[in-house]
């Protein structure tokens, strides 16, 4: 299927694993042209030429922009590197585990900067240039603990769940020029951060990691854990032309383990 979007530019953030990874190469394999963001330089460049070299038949170019995109250098260096971009993937690892009782002030701070004010200040920086061009897809990926809340993932519920606030009022404001955004939440993905979130659950239990990690698939009613290439495939599909009618949504991408009807 086209989806339309060839010869669009893109940025993609925290893109050098995991999930903002996927996201990169599902575009790049559309013709997009991509800049990503990732704090580790050397990584960051692994990941853009893996992506050169599997799409190059694509005609998408790769370009990187290493920094921090929960600070002001960093997502300035990505503007620098894609200043009028019409698709726009917001991501960033998400703070640690916990009980709420042990976070102070600054914590909270940069939970908020991480998972909420920066994508917030990406949107505002490029969201009027879409809005000229007629054409704009930002897709922001949070967590399904938006949805379903983990106690231990406190910093996150709060953060993320303001971040969708925030979209929900100004997606409805973009959309009439053509730019939707949206969120996708993702359950249980094979990805590093998964793996470092069980590690305080197996330590509890007395398993291994690998233990824990079979036991939680097992539970999924999928019976294993996402690949992030299929969550890769929802974010382009988000950022496709024919999308252009659905905005402030949150798409859970979690093997049904929610268990709500809505």
């Amino acid at each position: 299927m086209d989806l339309g979007i060839a010869g669009r530019r893109a940025i993609v953030c925290a893109a050098s694993k995991g999930l903002g990874r996927a996201c990169a190469f599902a575009l790049a394999r559309e013709g997009v042209h991509v800049t990503l963001t990732a704090r580790n330089a050397d990584a960051l460049e692994a990941t853009a030429e893996e992506i050169r070299k599997a799409t190059g038949g694509a005609g998408a170019t790769v370009t990187t922009a290493a920094g921090d995109i929960t600070t002001e250098e960093g997502r300035a260096a990505a503007l620098a590197a894609c200043p009028e971009p019409d698709i726009l993937v917001n991501n960033a690892g998400g703070p640690p585990p916990g009980d709420f009782h042990d976070w102070d002030r600054e914590d909270w701070i940069r939970a908020l900067d991480a998972n909420m004010l920066a994508p917030i200040f990406l949107i505002k920086a490029t969201v009027d240039g879409m809005i000229a061009r007629r054409f704009g897809r930002i897709v922001n990926i949070t967590s399904a603990a938006v949805r379903a809340p983990i106690p231990i993932l406190g910093l996150s519920n709060g953060a993320r769940s303001g971040l969708t606030g925030f979209v929900a009022g100004l997606s409805r404001q973009t959309v009439k020029h053509n730019v939707t955004i949206n969120n996708l939440l993702p359950g249980p993905f094979e990805t590093d951060r998964l793996r470092k979130t069980m590690e305080g659950g197996a330590k509890a239990a007395g398993r291994s990691i690998d233990e824990e990690m079979d036991l939680r698939r097992k539970g999924n009613p999928a019976g294993r854990f996402g690949d992030p290439e299929e969550f890769g495939a929802a974010c382009a599909f988000l950022c496709a032309a024919s999308s252009g009618f659905m905005t402030g949504q949150n798409i859970l991408l979690d093997g049904g383990a929610y268990p709500g009807t809505m």
